[in-house]
């Protein structure tokens, strides 16, 4: 029987793996993340926060720009990181690149009373697109508005939408559950009770309405409101894993804030060694043909002791 997690012992999480996949995670360096490259499975360092949110930035024009009459394309984003995002808008600005054949996608957005959380919701993930980046974008040069795809409460149109066009890139960072978006970690209860679904299990998961690992509630307290865990909803709708294996690339971005040190490492040696678990939600890429991940040096840290 597999422990039971150090934090909640009704969930799923990384804490309840194999010990020797946890301290050969710790163990790596920054020296270490290119020898744990291999076809499917590149990794990028860069050596400034200026350098690595520009790339990040880039990534947006560098789908956009493939975007045509016939074959329209665009690319999934994330909230978290969010910096790139005025970056993206002053680019498009400056540089004169009309989007009209342009698509995004949101990766989720927080459930209110039932509903996918409007546009005024002051934690919501739409609202933040639209303030770091489309409402900067003039207005002559943005996408059409059905171009821009938010999952809600019933994400059947949302989900189609991955059909319509071409998905070259979904970018992301990682939560402290290592998930992307909100594919969090499952209950421990009936089917799961002993064990979490398999890797087959999981990747079948469209986007759906989860409910939130306690990890999870903390993370987004502490990045996105000053601890206040009282505001942030209990559930969210997310893109799942049948969605993200119609984009071409996943893109995964690490500053050093959202994750810390370990799950850094963790979901990188995962993926590497092609370690698949649920319970460590981003391992389950290590089956996508393409996935990248992104590393600011500077906020790698390290796992050594350090007390204060």
């Amino acid at each position: 029987m597999r422990a039971l997690s150090k934090i909640s012992p009704d969930w799923w999480d990384y804490t309840t793996l194999d010990r020797s996949i946890l301290d050969a995670a710790a163990r790596l360096t920054l020296n270490d993340l290119k020898k744990l490259e291999r076809p499917g499975f590149k990794i990028n360092i860069f050596p400034t926060l200026q350098e690595f949110y520009a790339a990040e930035a880039l990534e947006y024009i560098k789908c956009w720009k493939q975007a045509t009459a016939d074959n329209p394309a665009g690319i999934c984003g994330p909230i978290g990181p969010t910096e790139q995002l005025p970056i993206v808008a002053q680019i498009v600005n400056d540089l004169d690149i009309n989007l009209k054949n342009c698509h995004f996608w949101g990766m989720d957005e927080w459930i209110v009373d039932g509903k996918a959380a409007g546009i005024d919701f002051p934690l919501g993930f739409a609202k933040a697109d639209w303030d770091l980046c489309f409402s900067r974008i003039r207005k002559e040069l943005r996408m059409p508005d059905e171009n821009l795809h938010f999952p809600t409460e019933n994400p059947a149109e949302y989900s189609a939408s991955f059909d319509a066009a071409r998905c070259i890139i979904m970018q992301g960072g990682q939560g402290e559950t290592k998930h992307w978006a909100f594919n969090d970690p499952v209950k421990r209860t009936g089917a799961y009770a002993d064990n979490p679904p398999t890797p087959e299990e999981y990747r079948k998961l469209g986007a759906r309405t989860v409910e939130l690992h306690p990890i999870t509630l903390i993370q987004n307290a502490r990045t996105s409101g000053g601890g206040t865990v009282q505001n942030v909803p209990n559930s969210a709708v997310t893109v799942g894993p049948a969605e993200t294996w119609k984009a071409e690339n996943v893109s995964i971005w690490h500053p050093g804030h959202h994750d810390n040190p370990f799950g850094q490492r963790l979901s990188t040696y995962m993926i590497a060694n092609k370690i698949a678990d649920s319970s460590v939600p981003m391992s389950l890429l290590a089956d996508h043909p393409s996935v990248i991940f992104n590393f600011y040096a500077g906020g790698f840290g390290v796992c050594d002791v350090e007390m204060h």
